[in-house]
């Protein structure tokens, strides 16, 4: 290859900007039949609703399943009163005295939880569905259409109907859903994100990280959140900042063989 040159070329000097191509990763593990994890769903949403930078986040919702071991109908199904006194061995007064304290929570953050429909069950199958959501990139839609059909609409989540139903209120087909639900696959990137998130000291959910170095352990108010958010954005632009390079432009030859 001969290099040519061009006569009167003088040095120029250019800016070039190296935009972020990356973004800052929040994760969220949460159990669909956790009433707080609706709760801090609604909380997290108005903190990033505050966040000027939204843009520059990657949110990724993951299941932590609170009670592997819960029969798919299990005794008091259709009375969650019943079924928490019964376990936690309180009187049927305080267990009812309790639930609707936390109506009137949800009400204060715009949720209406039935719970008198609720339908207590398994949450193993809703789980599944959403790590087939995920793949599709539907995983918050997901988990907010499974939020509402259990706590709203008092939804049977282990009903194949029901959940082919609610599958394609996410946006899959019947043959995905029922893939989800029979694909071992699914159950093993559940349990891995069981397993992921009590490596990282988590006692309960919702558990957000951020970065993977800040941790926000139950529905706190958004304004928590949104501290948090900023103080860890902050940290990562520091991190991932762009980089200005200033170049004097000399005689070179390119990259596709043109020289000058």
């Amino acid at each position: 290859m001969t290099c040519g040159q061009k006569k009167h070329q003088q040095p120029l000097t250019q800016t070039k900007n190296i935009a972020m191509e990356n973004k800052m990763k929040i994760e969220i593990w949460s159990d669909i039949m956790c009433p707080f994890c609706y709760i801090g769903k609604r909380n997290f949403e108005k903190a990033l609703a505050q966040f000027p930078n939204k843009e520059l986040l990657e949110v990724e919702w993951k299941s932590f399943q609170l009670d592997p071991a819960m029969p798919e109908v299990p005794k008091y199904q259709e009375d969650i009163y019943m079924f928490v006194a019964d376990r936690k061995g309180l009187s049927y007064e305080q267990s009812k005295k309790m639930h609707q304290d936390l109506i009137l929570y949800a009400q204060s953050v715009g949720l209406e939880y039935n719970l008198d429909k609720a339908l207590v069950t398994n949450s193993m199958k809703g789980h599944r569905i959403i790590q087939f959501a995920k793949i599709k990139g539907l995983g918050e839609k997901a988990e907010e259409t499974l939020f509402y059909a259990y706590f709203t609409k008092g939804k049977n989540l282990n009903d194949q109907a029901t959940l082919i139903e609610l599958g394609k209120e996410i946006g899959l087909t019947e043959t995905e859903v029922n893939m989800a639900l029979t694909d071992p696959l699914y159950v093993q990137k559940m349990e891995n994100d069981s397993r992921e998130v009590q490596t990282l000291g988590a006692k309960g959910v919702p558990f957000f990280v951020v970065n993977r170095k800040y941790a926000i352990a139950g529905a706190q108010q958004p304004n928590d959140i949104l501290q948090t958010l900023e103080r860890s954005f902050s940290e990562w632009q520091k991190e991932n900042q762009e980089t200005t390079l200033e170049t004097i432009q000399g005689k070179s030859c390119s990259i596709d063989g043109e020289c000058n």
